[in-house]
């Protein structure tokens, strides 16, 4: 995950937050659909895949829920950070689940969650872009 976040820092450099978002959000769910359906080898490497991939979710959308609003940024982060929680309870929903389906079909779970990551990508609308550097010039028009 460490990995992941520093990978995800470069590209917000050259790269709008959403883009990043929405790119490693679909690698993700990828990762997780080789890890659940692949081979047991294949599983190994895939489901620390996800890990690298979602390290950059919840700074980027943090970013994006705060500058998408002009002010009482103190509160909305508080509302924010309650959001954590989910931290604690999709494990309990996602053992729940798989207690009575099977392991498999409790991490289906994780698609509803990564979905609504993947959505934010798209309907966020933040008042200023992230600032990026331009990695080739353009020529300019006469």
């Amino acid at each position: 995950m460490t990995a992941g976040g520093v990978v995800g820092l470069l590209l917000l450099k050259i790269m709008d937050s959403r883009k990043v978002l929405i790119s490693f959000t679909i690698l993700a769910l990828i990762c997780l659909s080789v890890a659940l359906f692949g081979p047991a080898r294949i599983s190994l490497i895939a489901f620390p895949c996800v890990g690298f991939f979602a390290s950059v979710m919840y700074p980027i959308i943090f970013s994006l829920a705060l500058n998408s609003v002009s002010e009482h940024h103190g509160s909305f982060s508080g509302i924010l950070v309650t959001g954590i929680i989910g931290g604690a309870v999709i494990p309990l929903i996602i053992g729940w689940l798989g207690d009575h389906l099977g392991l498999r079909s409790g991490m289906f779970f994780l698609y509803i969650t990564l979905g609504y990551i993947l959505s934010i990508g798209f309907w966020a609308k933040p008042i200023i872009t992230n600032k990026t550097i331009q990695l080739f010039k353009t020529k300019e028009q006469p």
